[in-house]
């Protein structure tokens, strides 16, 4: 749930100011709202500094090698890390030109084959003593437009074109664009190409032997953020005469401690409830188990608003669901949750949270169970007669589409649902319910016209309740010709999209079909070839491993692109949640980098 936020405002002596902020820095509670644009020369150097150890820090992202830190650098970057830092980028900017370039040269070798080897120079040079020798590309059919006081020498022809140099004695009157001479031939170019690949080799070793100077860079980037949060604090504190002031927000259960700091130092507080025209930020804490769902928050990079709701239980839920259907394969799921125990075994560790690996276990479970209810265990057609679905409706395509229907109206009628309990008892919820209404008849309308089904004649009066509800409850408090306007335009804006809403959720059915036919397909492949001999046993195997790799490797996507959207796009918008929040961040010794 989202925590609720109260707003602090702390007055200290302007002599004491850094040593508050000192003091709130390891109270480690205030969200600070600066009361000014915070400046200041301090502010500059550090903001270069860290911008500095980024794009060092980037360059050695770029090239992922296990080298070990040379003496001389690590000297560097103890001694002077700036000066080390600069050395690291000059390298990685020399290297990119050289790329850059070299890139070029091979574009004119290609250009310039046509005309085999030649010294520009020389060409130059005898240009001094009126000879003239020009490069041209034309259509073969041109080429008798040549004058005729010069000499054509053809050097190569491709697909119509014609190269050839043109001699003439003084400059000659030729109808045609002339190539511009290079700077370099061939020869010239092949060997300079050598000499700048000797370069860049010379260079990226010795960019390698930065590589391992990573932690040292992040340590110095850390202690810089914390260095520049710091300051921001201060200098974005306000001011009059010998008072200095900060404000800021505090969860409600740390404003006990954040009062008795106050007592301790003797600073002015003030603490109230923040006003719908405050910038709140947004903390969410929840039992552990539901945070697990976290992770993909933060993948994501989605904060509700602090007025806004958390749907953490919902999503959990639902995406789970969604995985399970998505990914539909016992295998798959089972190769998910031996993966995930591998790497909770390498890395778990390093991590202050599981939440990632329990979540990983909760849907690599969901997929097992949907590939034993379906008997899908990769693939269906090669399992043998005996192996039989748990439940065999689901392996009937119109039941499978039916259930994502249903798992559609479901889903959005939960937000409405909440909606309509936040809402109560103001008449404004019956919106909500008339909503809940509509989507249950375009549940039955799908049914209708994308599987065939009778369209139940009741159904018309949640469609006729549903519209009632919407148009006379949208604004109850506005006088009948405004209420009833306002609530049509509601009806229309949203009427159509509450049936496509429901259609969407198919996309369960059809990817989570896409991915078995997929693993059928080269498990009837391999199956062709067979394990008659050591070749054809290979190549079975290969194609097995191929095409079930591929399957699971695309299928985190299909999640990625398919379950979260309906979590977060559909669901959220029938919720009326626009992610508008931005993170609680707390002034405090430990920065995260």
């Amino acid at each position: 749930m989202i925590v609720r936020m109260k707003k602090a405002s702390i007055l200290v002596q302007a002599k004491d100011a850094e040593s508050a902020v000192e003091a709130l820095r390891s109270l480690g509670v205030l969200h600070v709202e600066h009361q000014q644009a915070p400046k200041g020369k301090d502010l500059n150097s550090l903001t270069e500094d860290l911008a500095l150890v980024n794009e060092a820090m980037t360059v050695l992202s770029l090239e992922e090698f296990s080298v070990p830190c040379s003496p001389e650098k690590a000297a560097m970057l103890s001694s002077d890390w700036k000066a080390a830092a600069k050395h690291l980028i000059d390298l990685w900017k020399r290297l990119d030109q050289l790329q850059e370039f070299s890139r070029g040269l091979v574009n004119k070798m290609s250009e310039l084959e046509g005309w085999g080897d030649f010294d520009p120079q020389a060409i130059r040079a005898l240009r001094e003593k009126n000879i003239f020798i020009s490069l041209y590309q034309v259509p073969e059919k041109e080429m008798g437009r040549f004058p005729s006081e010069t000499t054509v020498k053809v050097t190569s022809r491709r697909k119509g074109l014609v190269n050839c140099a043109v001699v003439s004695l003084g400059k000659a009157e030729i109808p045609f664009k002339e190539i511009e001479l290079p700077a370099m031939g061939l020869r010239q170019i092949k060997k300079r190409l050598e000499e700048d690949k000797d370069v860049m080799r010379s260079i990226i070793d010795e960019i390698h032997t930065f590589s391992a100077c990573r932690a040292k860079l992040r340590g110095i980037k850390k202690s810089l953020e914390k260095a520049l949060t710091f300051q921001e604090a201060l200098r974005g504190m306000g001011g009059s005469g010998a008072i200095s002031y900060l404000g800021g927000y505090v969860p409600v259960d740390t404003v006990e401690k954040l009062k008795e700091a106050a007592r301790t130092q003797k600073w002015g507080i003030r603490i109230v409830d923040p006003s719908e025209a405050d910038r709140v930020p947004t903390l969410v804490r929840n039992p552990r188990w539901i945070s697990v769902i976290s992770p993909v928050f933060k993948m994501i990079e989605v904060i509700p608003g602090y007025r806004e709701l958390d749907i953490s239980l919902w999503f959990l839920v639902f995406f789970s669901v969604f995985f399970g259907m998505l990914i539909g394969d016992a295998g798959y799921g089972a190769v998910y949750f031996c993966a995930t125990l591998w790497a909770q075994k390498k890395w778990g560790k390093r991590l202050n949270s599981n939440s990632l690996f329990i979540l990983f276990y909760i849907l690599s479970a969901c997929a097992i169970l949907w590939g034993l209810l379906t008997a899908t265990i990769f693939g269906q057609l090669w399992l043998p007669a005996a192996v039989k679905p748990l439940v065999p409706a689901l392996r009937n395509d119109r039941n499978v589409q039916e259930l994502c229907f249903f798992l559609g109206a479901l889903h959005l009628s939960i937000a409405h649902c909440w909606r309509l309990i936040l809402k109560a008892p103001s008449l404004t919820a019956l919106v909500d319910l008339g909503w809940i209404s509509i989507l249950w008849g375009a549940f039955f309308l799908a049914r209708t016209l994308i599987l065939g089904a009778v369209f139940p004649l009741w159904c018309k009066w949640l469609f006729l309740a549903g519209m009632c509800l919407v148009v006379l409850f949208t604004n109850p408090n506005k006088n009948i010709l405004k209420g009833i306007g306002g609530g049509l335009g509601n009806l229309l804006l949203n009427l159509v999209n509450n049936f496509t809403d429901i259609v969407s959720y198919i996309r369960l059915f059809a990817v989570g079909l896409a991915t078995v036919a997929v693993a059928d397909s080269f498990n009837a492949m391999a199956m062709g070839i067979g394990y008659n001999s050591i070749l054809t046993g290979l190549a079975t195997s290969l194609i097995l491993l191929l095409g079930h790799a591929l399957n699971i490797i695309l299928g985190p996507l299909a999640i990625l692109v398919h379950g979260v959207r309906l979590n977060v796009l559909e669901f959220c918008t029938h919720l009326d949640i626009k992610w508008s929040g931005f993170a609680y961040t707390p002034l405090r010794e430990d920065v995260d980098s």
